[in-house]
């Protein structure tokens, strides 16, 4: 069982993911919300999930693209932090890798497969690592964090943006 983090292992923006996450078995939790995020984009159009709620902002494909993008960030700095590489973990500009990373141009089914491809892996990872290997910390973002609190940051991550999709793509989407 993965257990919450205690806050001193982590700090800055990753707060604003992990208090998303409910209590409860973050493996479960992952694998229910795989199911969630998929049936949300899987029922989408092609031409509703090229929607964005206003201009400048992310079409639906890009928002699961950044989804995908941030997991696979943040599983490797889990792996690495879980082995203990003490090496500091640069940031990224999460708009630079949307911009250049093309999601219009895939299908939403490719995207999903990518998707579920990526969960399978963070999947894998997180039932590989032993409890001491969870309480590693390292540096990411200029923020020492710990493993288990990189394995809430993809959970809570991806809740952050499913809830923005639900309140600002969905809702207005239903009122047009």
């Amino acid at each position: 069982m993965i257990t919450r983090p205690s806050a001193d292992e982590y700090g800055g923006h990753f707060g604003t993911y992990i208090k998303l996450v409910q209590d409860g078995n973050l493996l479960d939790i992952l694998a229910e919300n795989r199911k969630r995020t998929s049936a949300l984009f899987s029922s989408l159009t092609e031409e509703q999930a090229l929607h964005r709620y206003a201009p400048g902002k992310w079409s639906l494909k890009e928002v699961l693209g950044h989804i995908i993008d941030t997991e696979r960030i943040m599983s490797y700095r889990l792996l690495r932090v879980a082995r203990a590489d003490r090496t500091p973990l640069p940031g990224f500009e999460e708009s630079d890798y949307v911009a250049n990373a093309s999601f219009d141009d895939n299908s939403i089914s490719e995207l999903l497969e990518h998707y579920d491809a990526v969960r399978t892996a963070t999947l894998a990872l997180l039932r590989s690592l032993s409890p001491e290997a969870y309480l590693r910390r390292g540096i990411a973002s200029n923020t020492e964090i710990s493993a288990r609190a990189l394995a809430h940051v993809i959970t809570g991550h991806e809740m952050h943006h499913i809830n923005i999709v639900r309140e600002r793509y969905l809702q207005q989407a239903q009122s047009e």
